[in-house]
């Protein structure tokens, strides 16, 4: 209403003057004035009961001294400036804070509750853990629950701002937020709607819109001494130059918008954006800091690594195969809560293993399992060795120990049957992650963890981090974030409950996927709603653009204001050509604020054929990564001297090598690295890749001779066995960096990696 009312003063002005009624054109612009001075006056009224000096007072003596003067023409170009800004602040931040609003109108209040009689709606607040809800199509699931129906294809997005629809089957957890995308569903709730994942982002964006940013407080600072300098300048040019005008151009040009405006903006334009990547933050203090930080501490479990251990190998004794134990482990294991018993499962049924029901099941606390299965007495966990451990065991605590990995043993009718190795994977995303937040001017990455030690160098020495400190308890985390942050703006990365001391000691603490008001989100300023490593890359990059355009548009603007007051001062800027001056000031830098809304994308931009073939790919390297350790298994039988079990082995792996894994790796070559040279660049992006594809088929075919000559021969010949080891150790090691580096370079750019949602399929029980 302000904008219209003083541009039709300005413009009925104009015309009129154009016309030659300059009595009724200064009368329209008089009008303009006048209706521009009531509302700044209330802003500066309002900014003193804030206990601020605010920078409106320039404006109010501008508009009231142009009246003065008689500078009608002048008075009213104030007065459109000052409601063009006003409209442009209003506009920005609803754009900017539409995401978060967002939130808070999509939150449900009633639900569908089944009951013996019948479906009922009740409002959320009545909802209990263990009431069955039903969910019908397109609506929000209102509190966090468990899947009673076969499956369900959910929508995501709000939760993790990727658009890719998520299917559930019956016993999975489904967060509060999520939109059911199919059939209508039933579902068990297992926390109340205040407790739930939904109400946590939904609290903690109704504090990102209240709080104000340190940027925004530093234009109150600002104006503590700008106004004196204002009106100093404007005196000072009354005096000598003996003419009001000359002081009214002053406090025209004078008028700060730019402070006022462009600052604000930037920041909500900046949580805007980082909101619509699944990044809830805190509000504008968080994301400046953010901004500034230089030193990041991380924890290992759970944030760099999946936090859910998968098996690398499994070593069996005499008499016993692989796929026996791991069966027999499994279902003696299959009902344990412990994350190395899902583990274990997880691997049985990556194996397409069978699992039978236990019986006689006893749980020793902190040693494992002992259960009855198919007859044999087995007994899985950390168990104690023999006095006198088979070789082969020995051999396993050796590589263990090289490896980091965690030993699972299989005691199966009193003999020690096997052993899995156990590792808690590094996530994809981590090694491109840790490059992004380096370049993005984070200059040490420490990891605490509470970890043994030599999991976590092995890690750190992957990611190339700065320090590594194991066996931490929250304690020691806590005091060596406070270390930290006493030399730098530290920023701490946790996701569970013991990092929430951490995380509230640090300069900023982000919290990995955190579900509903958990410790961790609770102490942390920022909390990731997906739970992927890159959002942090992302969030630090959005906080430093922010805060670059915020003080960029903040000081340009206030530049360019200080430079036409000197002009003005002079007498070279009469008021009406300032206050037009002042105006295209104010709309260049809040409209360059505005860019905060935006960013180049960190992730090149995919084609729906192209995430296809990655997806393929990416599935084909889960299927043959457990297949690489029949590379190494042959080359330790063949050192220990076992021919006829080391040429079994080996025809194993030839037949593997030329029937899965050289097609797979012909196909990239053909199909995958073509499609991602526009993404990337460039064809040379792949072109590593492709040379390292060249490499393994070259090993492959000379172990392929090998076999031919060894079968020709009636066994391994003694001039064979070097140059076997150094084809079977060497495939071993190049097919084990070049699945990671595919994952890490290409895999990765998929908008949704497949460790995001973890699951626990119950049909691997049966």
């Amino acid at each position: 209403m302000l904008l219209a009312a003083t541009l039709g003063a300005l413009i009925a002005g104009s015309i009129s003057w154009l016309v030659g009624a300059r009595g009724v054109a200064e009368i329209c612009w008089a009008a303009g004035t006048v209706a521009a001075i009531a509302p700044s006056v209330w802003w500066v009224v309002s900014a003193l009961r804030r206990g601020r000096l605010g920078v409106d007072i320039v404006a109010v003596l501008s508009l009231v001294g142009a009246l003065a003067v008689r500078e009608y023409l002048a008075g009213a170009l104030i007065g459109v400036m000052l409601a063009t800004g006003r409209a442009l602040e209003t506009a920005a931040e609803g754009r900017a804070a539409k995401d978060l609003r967002s939130l808070l109108d999509r939150a449900p209040r009633r639900a569908r509750r089944r009951r013996p009689a019948g479906v009922v709606t009740v409002s959320l607040d009545e909802v209990v853990v263990g009431d069955v809800l039903v969910i019908g199509l397109g609506e929000m699931v209102p509190v966090d629950a468990r899947i009673i129906s076969e499956y369900a294809t959910l929508d995501e997005s709000v939760l993790t701002g990727e658009s890719a629809r998520i299917e559930r089957r019956s016993g999975q957890e489904v967060r509060s937020g999520a939109i059911n995308a199919g059939a209508a569903v039933e579902i068990c709730a297992t926390a109340t709607a205040r407790d739930s994942t939904y109400a946590g982002i939904v609290a903690l964006a109704q504090e990102a819109a209240a709080e104000t940013a340190p940027v925004v407080r530093l234009a109150d600072r600002i104006a503590a001494w700008f106004v004196p300098l204002t009106l100093s300048a404007a005196g000072l040019a009354w005096l000598f130059a003996g003419s009001a005008e000359r002081a009214v151009a002053v406090l025209v040009v004078a008028t700060p918008c730019p402070l006022l405006l462009a600052a604000p903006v930037a920041i909500v334009s900046g949580l805007s954006r980082a909101s619509r990547l699944g990044v809830v933050i805190r509000g504008g203090g968080p994301l400046e800091i953010l901004g500034r930080a230089t030193t990041l501490v991380l924890d290992k479990t759970g944030t760099l690594t999946t936090g859910r251990p998968r098996g690398t190998d499994v070593v069996v004794g005499p008499g016993w195969t692989p796929p026996e134990v791991v069966r027999i482990a499994a279902s003696a294991d299959q009902f344990s809560p412990h994350v190395l018993a899902t583990a274990l499962v997880d691997e049985a049924a990556k194996r397409g293993l069978s699992l039978t029901l236990p019986t006689d099941v006893v749980d020793d606390a902190g040693k494992g399992i002992t259960a009855t299965v198919d007859g044999h007495r087995v007994t899985v966990g950390n168990h104690a060795l023999p006095s006198d451990p088979p070789q082969w065991a020995v051999a396993v605590l050796s590589r263990a120990r090289f490896d980091g990995a965690v030993v699972v043993w299989a005691n199966i009718d009193g003999e020690l049957a096997g052993a899995i190795l156990l590792i808690d994977p590094v996530r994809p995303d981590a090694p491109r992650t840790i490059r992004r937040l380096r370049a993005a001017g984070i200059t040490r990455l420490i990891m605490l963890t509470g970890d043994r030690p030599a999991p976590a160098e092995q890690i750190g020495a992957v990611l190339g981090l700065d320090e590594v400190r194991a066996q931490q308890s929250p304690t020691d985390k806590v005091a060596g974030v406070r270390a930290e942050k006493s030399r730098a703006v530290t920023v701490m990365v946790g996701d569970g409950v013991n990092d929430a001391p951490a995380l509230a000691a640090a300069s900023v603490g982000i919290a990995m996927g955190a579900y509903g008001s958990s410790a961790s989100s609770e102490a942390a300023d920022i909390v990731l709603t997906t739970n992927r490593l890159d959002r942090v890359a992302d969030a630090m990059t959005i906080a430093r653009r922010a805060r670059r355009i915020a003080l960029q548009s903040a000081i340009t603007g206030m530049g360019m204001s200080l430079a036409a007051m000197g002009f003005a001062a002079m007498g070279l800027l009469p008021p009406a050509i300032g206050a037009l001056l002042q105006e295209g000031i104010d709309v260049a830098v809040i409209l360059n604020a505005l860019r905060a809304l935006h960013g180049d994308s960190e992730t090149p931009a995919l084609g729906a054929k192209t995430e296809d073939l990655i997806r393929r790919f990416s599935a084909e390297h889960d299927r043959m990564r457990d297949d690489l350790s029949m590379l190494r298994g042959a080359g330790q039988q063949l050192a220990s001297g076992d021919r006829a079990a080391a040429l079994a082995s080996l025809r194993r792996a030839d037949a593997f090598l030329r029937q899965t894994l050289l097609p797979h790796e012909h196909a990239e070559d053909r199909r995958l690295y073509p499609a991602l040279a526009r993404p990337l660049g460039s064809p040379e992006a792949t072109a590593t890749m492709s040379r390292m594809h060249a490499e393994i088929d070259r090993l492959a075919r000379r172990l392929h001779a090998h076999v031919e000559v060894a079968d020709g021969s009636d066994g391994i010949r003694d001039e064979q066995v070097d140059d076997l080891l150094a084809c079977l150790y060497g495939l071993h090691a190049l097919l084990s960096l070049h699945f990671i580096q595919e994952e890490e370079n290409f895999f990765v750019l998929l908008p949704a990696p497949p460790y995001d949602v973890p699951v626990r399929d119950d049909r691997r029980v049966l």
